[in-house]
């Protein structure tokens, strides 16, 4: 549900008990892991005495082409704010990656709640040539644009050049002119972040079964005879599930109506979001707080798993200024859509018509307004 102004901005007294005789450098990484878990797992970092254990942990890029344009980065960190957060499952070195899940955090003038919302994978768009990567331009899906922009020529694929590519590409379909950060999320090391924490536990909607997992986590078999895979299937039953590394990142995975996701890859979006707030929800929690060696090893997970670019501005730069938000007052929003067909040929996904007001409401920080006019763009769930 939307929160109002009192709800969102909250007491400014002292912490809640779960604070107590945490240090301030703790609660900062995990106030952030809250932000950039965002991303579909993402991290915890570090900060104060031990920046060089935990800031030195995160990989850094130049995600947005900054040093070559000479840019200067902006001199403090105030709202209104927009950061990209991608997740990716590379195969291995020599492919070009695909962007699995994009999300965009937007965070206002206020800086005090943020709102969370996800392009499919699967939009089709005009992607802009880019020079660096020889790319002439196309208009495809979405998730090609980090594989085009990723491909050097005579050399390995470079991850942050993809996302550039990508970068330029949502700006372009949401109106958005500059993001103030960006992060490259490495599913892989997603699990680790979950089993760092010990698991999460979250309200799963209706019953999934798994596409890719048979029940004790090993991959199922193909299909000898078609496409597809065989035998038994991991399931994720209707309710609330305590979900291990593996069964996490399967779970938010599943987008086929025949394994129980109905709108597909908007089903899956929704259930990205639903975990992320979960798992930001637990990285808060007594248990990791206040555990030392639990927190550790979460971090450093964190740390290893995460590229990331603040434009100028360090981790825990953004950490200190993003300090007020909480899982509570992150607002996850849906952006209906519907497929795209010619000659019989699916193309890829397209917005609904209510999608461009909304982005015009997010370029005007009219968000609170529009939302309770449009009620069913809020993912209550």
């Amino acid at each position: 549900m939307l929160v109002g102004k009192a709800g969102r901005r909250g007491k400014r007294g002292g912490r809640s008990s779960v604070w107590r005789g945490v240090p301030r450098w703790a609660q900062l990484c995990t106030i952030f892991g809250v932000v950039l878990m965002v991303l579909s797992g993402t991290s915890l970092v570090g900060a104060e005495a031990l920046i060089a254990r935990y800031e030195g942990a995160v990989g850094k890029a130049d995600l947005f082409g900054d040093q070559a344009a000479g840019a200067t980065p902006k001199s403090d960190i105030k709202g209104p704010l927009n950061i990209l957060l991608v997740g990716i499952d590379p195969r291995d070195k020599d492919t070009p990656p695909l962007s699995d899940a994009i999300m965009v955090l937007h965070v206002p003038k206020e800086m005090d709640r943020a709102y969370l919302f996800s392009l499919p994978r699967d939009l089709y768009v005009e992607i802009p040539p880019f020079e660096k990567a020889d790319f002439p331009g196309d208009t495809t899906k979405l998730n090609a644009a980090m594989s085009y922009g990723s491909r050097v020529p005579g050399g390995k694929p470079d991850a942050a050049k993809g996302f550039e590519l990508l970068a330029i590409t949502v700006q372009r379909v949401t109106g958005i002119k500059r993001f103030d950060a960006g992060a490259i999320i490495n599913f892989s090391g997603f699990q680790k972040i979950v089993d760092a924490m010990g698991g999460v536990t979250m309200k799963i909607e209706r019953e999934v079964r798994s596409e890719h997992r048979e029940p004790n986590g090993k991959h199922r078999q193909g299909n000898p005879n078609g496409e597809g895979y065989v035998g038994p299937q991991a399931v994720y039953p209707k309710g609330k599930q305590h979900l291990s590394g593996w069964q996490a990142l399967d779970y938010v995975r599943q987008r086929y109506p025949e394994n129980g996701v109905p709108d597909g890859d908007y089903g899956r979006q929704r259930h990205q979001q639903q975990f992320v707030k979960a798992m930001a929800g637990q990285a808060l929690s007594a248990d990791v707080v206040t555990n030392p060696v639990k927190l550790d090893k979460v971090l450093r997970a964190a740390g290893e798993s995460l590229i990331f670019s603040g434009r100028g501005h360090s981790v825990v730069d953004f950490a200190v200024a993003l300090k007020d938000i909480r899982p509570g007052n992150i607002q996850m929003i849906k952006l209906p859509g519907g497929g795209i067909k010619e000659n019989g040929k699916y193309l890829g996904e397209q917005f609904a018509p209510e999608v461009d007001d909304f982005f015009v409401a997010l370029e005007r920080e009219l968000l609170d307004p529009f939302l309770l006019e449009h009620p069913k763009l809020v993912n209550r769930s």
